[in-house]
């Protein structure tokens, strides 16, 4: 009887091992828009660190570390990181263990362990952006949080940026709207008109998310600009 125990024991430790390895390789993988911006261009240099991409541009002072989305291949963000970085906030695009952030919630530790910025904003898609939010509430190193189509679980005491399409049918709008309140310090939101959930990134469309009507390539522009706005307000006011 005990054997016959052991032996029902292993065949469904079996069973859930096949079952998250099934589960978790199923995933969105990066499109070739987002690919083609993994080398240096032009005053940007491409650098693989223990567990991110560093877009690192010409700027010295302040730098973003983002957690990408649930299932999402991490370098479907790489073009938003590499123009942002353009423009002088150097981008961490970090690599989640098996494309999941709760896997790799302290992935910031060691960014800003091994670098010197002044600043350093979190920021995340999605599940990534519930998750770099719990990570603003665990440490006193960052400067604010940047939520793209995300909301947070507890209050957040930093300054919080949100934005998301006026398109997205993935994100649950009531827990988000009732979310707000766990905002205590300066809020900013933009709701871009025409902008869904996935377009935050090249990975293509997304099961359940709403049409878009503007280009991604437009969407992730005007995330920029918000981005810039708001970065730079903290740090020069």
């Amino acid at each position: 009887m005990k054997r016959k125990i052991i032996i029902a024991i292993i065949a469904i430790f079996i069973i859930i091992l096949a079952a998250g390895a099934i589960y978790f390789a199923d995933y969105s993988h990066a499109e070739k828009t987002a690919t083609d911006c993994l080398k240096d261009n032009g005053n940007v240099t491409v650098v693989k660190t223990s567990n991110a991409l560093l877009f690192d541009g010409p700027g010295n002072d302040t730098a973003l570390i983002f957690y990408p989305g649930a299932k999402i291949e991490s370098t479907a963000y790489a073009p938003l990181l590499m123009n942002l970085s353009k423009q002088g906030i150097d981008s961490y695009l970090v690599e989640m263990p098996l494309n999941f952030a709760f896997f790799g919630a302290n992935s910031a530790d060691d960014i800003i362990s091994n670098s010197s910025y002044s600043h350093y904003f979190m920021a995340g898609h999605s599940l990534g952006g519930v998750v770099a939010s719990s990570y603003v509430n665990s440490t006193n190193n960052t400067d604010g949080l940047i939520l793209l189509s995300a909301y947070p679980t507890s209050e957040i005491s930093k300054p919080v940026l949100s934005i998301y399409g006026s398109q997205d049918k993935v994100m649950d709008i009531e827990t988000y709207e009732n979310s707000t309140k766990m905002f205590k310090a300066n809020f900013t939101e933009d709701v871009i008109e025409g902008a869904n959930h996935a377009q935050f990134a090249y990975y293509g469309n997304q099961s359940g998310d709403g049409i878009a009507n503007i280009t991604a390539e437009d969407q992730q522009n005007q995330t920029i600009n918000d981005i810039l706005r708001f970065i730079n307000g903290i740090i020069n006011h």
